[in-house]
């Protein structure tokens, strides 16, 4: 368990299927996650969902981001995780719209991101987002992500952000002297 300010970071559980099962189901959810929206029924993705759970992958690290109080509101992940090369790419969802626009993702990525830099040898992270997406935009540089290119793909038009260890590290010196995240 990773606690943040607002959130925590938890593995998944199978608990959590019904609720990441509503939120890629959602057509809006998936649009803004350039996704595909799910069309199998609940049975088939349950026994997926079993099945990774049971089997995870070694780059790919899944979590599930709960308010302080427990309530299960998204998703964020590490994966393509590459060793040689020191990187890795971020992914988040805040599935529950309550709360949006309220720093719960934020809060998520900034907590991740500690994780991470603090407990693994990698030296960047990068991620893509929607071009349209600016509140996304917006949230990834409050974190200190910064934009280095664009991409098309699938019909779909990306901005690429990135953030190194030494910017990481920096942008944790220029924050205000509060303790954001705590590990345990």
């Amino acid at each position: 368990m990773i606690i943040g300010s607002k959130i925590i970071l938890r593995d998944k559980r199978l608990a959590d299927a019904q609720d990441d099962y509503t939120w890629q189901t959602d057509p809006a959810l998936a649009q803004l996650d350039a996704a595909p929206l799910l069309a199998t029924t609940f049975s088939q993705y349950l026994a997926d969902y079993v099945s990774e759970l049971r089997y995870a992958s070694p780059t790919r690290y899944r979590f599930a981001i709960e308010t302080l109080d427990g309530q299960h509101i998204g998703n964020c992940t590490y994966y393509g995780i590459n060793e040689a090369n020191g990187e890795a790419e971020l992914g988040i969802m805040i599935g529950n719209r309550d709360y949006w626009d309220k720093g719960y993702g934020a809060d998520a990525i900034a907590t991740l991101l500690s994780h991470i830099f603090r407990r693994t040898n990698l030296k960047r992270i990068y991620l893509k987002t929607l071009d349209l997406n600016h509140r996304a935009q917006k949230c990834f540089q409050k974190c200190g992500f910064t934009p280095y290119g664009h991409l098309n793909k699938d019909g779909f038009s990306f901005v690429l952000m990135e953030l190194h260890r030494k910017q990481w590290e920096r942008w944790q010196w220029k924050r205000d002297d509060t303790n954001w995240t705590k590990e345990h």
